[in-house]
């Protein structure tokens, strides 16, 4: 990799891209502080299920606004990694083996509940070495901390005790939020059951905050009298994430849309504890392909495996660097779009001084690196094509044509490009040949079609694709007018490959060979109507 570090910065010189907008305001937030005390940032991490989509983009937002903090200021700063393993079980996941054991251990704190997978000493321990597995993967700079750690070494315990000196007036803040029945029994405590060993949401009768202690009755009427330290109880949500703020000086930590409520309860009680909250970024949600949000329950989401499979790791960091703020689709459909616009900006930063690599985000997604080796020739777009129309099954049918287009290529000396062929081939054998259609051409649509084909058999098989692009454009304006162009190139996807969208068309029939190309528009024209509504193409053509 290549470092590009500019030569001067001062604070106005640095661009307007959001991470930097965030780590201005941190800026500000502790400018009067000690600069040789680090600034912590914070991640929260639900262990009742594993890693997803959505804990790579919190870590990988939390990582771009640190790195951009650190370039601003000079400053150190520590990134937490939080794990709330002292939460109760509510509902038993639907992805994990052992359903019945898991039923049995509901309203146990996770860090209690036997491992369904057998690899571990706890349901929370396997899910935390995921967690760490994960985001090691991808080289992210954390510290792990779990809950049950902090809450039964002490860590937390001069928080535990504001919390119970201030224990009515965080009933005052939470209570209004309640229905009637709940607010009758809420207490920001959740005690530990001595018997049972469950999270207990029952009514706080009394609180001694010299003793650290509770009184409160089970289910049966029965007394009992409760530390609070030492992992024998838990806070309540809303609270427990303030008393995490305030004993630990979180400065800054980013959420989802659908926690801003919790935000806001939560800085209230933090400042009732004594403290400042953090400084918080509110990210939209995900959507699926029919803009509906995307619920781990429901299964309409994409995994991190689904992307990783379709597409290299790059193009989902550079999804998630987008406008966090927007709510976005997360389908494969994206996958395709957003490799290419990688490649672009990889592509880009070769050509930037060190100060404009600032805003380009491959700065962010390789932490100030430049990766010239992430090129290829041809786009990812461009690779989905030629699979498609070769039906391609093996990767030597795709570096075939690849050969063509360039006869240095090939796995050995450019295995990013081979990364890309291997993904493009996957996309397409399971995403684009099981629902692949073709529509007929209209009349005019056939007409342009047939002058396209005996154009083309005019041109040199060495024409470079800016020249085939030319050839395309100029024979689409003989049947479209300019405004309608684009009708011109979705007659081509559609008729000829049988898809909505494609590469540049010039790229595309150099890559697959003029002689290649106008045999595709010959065969396309002598499809029967019927057949081409539903014809899927033929086994490879070599």
């Amino acid at each position: 990799m290549q470092k590009k570090t500019p030569s001067s910065q001062n604070d106005s010189s640095f661009p307007k891209l959001w991470p930097f907008e965030e780590a201005r305001k941190l800026a500000a937030r502790v400018a009067d502080r000690d600069p040789s005390k680090p600034v912590l940032m914070e991640t929260g991490y639900g262990p009742s299920g594993l890693p997803h989509i959505g804990t790579f983009g919190e870590v990988a937002r939390t990582t771009w606004v640190r790195q951009a903090f650190e370039e601003l200021t000079g400053r150190k700063t520590r990134l937490l990694a939080f794990s709330d393993d002292m939460d109760a079980l509510r509902k038993v996941p639907g992805n994990v083996p052992q359903q019945e054991m898991l039923t049995e251990h509901l309203g146990l704190p996770l860090s209690r509940i036997p491992d369904p997978f057998g690899t571990h000493e706890s349901f929370a321990a396997h899910n935390n070495a995921r967690l760490r597995q994960f985001l090691d993967a991808f080289g992210f700079d954390y510290e792990f901390a779990s809950a049950t750690d902090y809450y039964t070494s002490g860590i937390f315990d001069a928080a535990l005790k504001r919390v119970l000196e201030e224990h009515d007036r965080i009933i005052e803040v939470i209570a209004p939020t309640l229905g009637k029945e709940r607010r009758a029994t809420y207490s920001p405590v959740l005690p530990i059951h001595p018997e049972t060993g469950r999270v207990m949401q029952v009514p706080i009768i009394s609180v001694n905050p010299d003793a650290g202690t509770v009184v409160w009755k089970d289910e049966e009427g029965r007394s009992f009298e409760t530390s609070v330290y030492g992992g024998q109880a838990k806070m309540q949500w809303k609270a427990d994430w303030a008393m995490r703020w305030y004993a630990l000086g979180v400065d800054y930590e980013m959420s989802g849309k659908d926690l801003i409520d919790s935000v806001k309860l939560s800085s209230r009680i933090c400042r009732i504890l004594g403290n400042e909250p953090p400084l918080n970024l509110t990210y939209e949600l995900f959507l699926d392909a029919n803009g509906q949000k995307i619920s781990k329950s429901k299964g309409n989401g994409l995994s991190v495996e689904e992307w990783l499979r379709y597409g290299p790791a790059e193009s989902l960091a550079h999804y998630m660097f987008q406008q966090p703020t927007r709510a976005k689709r997360l389908y494969t459909d994206m996958i395709p779009r957003a490799t290419d616009e990688y490649l672009a900006l990889v592509q880009k930063g070769e050509q930037q001084s060190a100060e404009e690599f600032l805003s380009n985000p491959v700065w962010f997604i390789h932490e100030g690196k430049l990766r010239p080796q992430d090129t290829s020739p041809v786009s990812f777009t461009a690779l989905l094509n030629l699979a498609s129309v070769a039906n391609a099954r093996e990767v030597e049918t795709l570096w075939k044509f690849l050969r063509r287009y360039d006869s240095s290529l090939s796995p050995e000396t450019h295995p990013y490009v081979a990364r890309l062929v291997q993904h493009a081939l996957d996309y397409f054998n399971e995403r684009v040949r099981p629902t692949k259609v073709f529509r007929a051409p209209t009349e005019m649509e056939r007409r342009g079609l047939e002058d396209l084909a005996a154009t083309l058999r005019t041109v040199s098989e060495n024409a470079s694709p800016d020249d085939v692009q030319n050839v395309v454009f100029e024979v689409g304006k003989r049947y479209f007018a300019k405004p309608e162009l684009r009708s011109w190139f979705g007659c081509l996807y559609e008729v000829l490959l049988g898809q909505k969208e494609g590469p540049r068309f010039g790229i595309f029939a150099a890559l697959f060979g003029l002689k290649e190309t106008v045999a595709l528009i010959d065969e396309a024209l002598a499809r029967p109507v019927e057949a081409a509504d539903t014809a899927v193409a033929e086994e490879s053509r070599g």
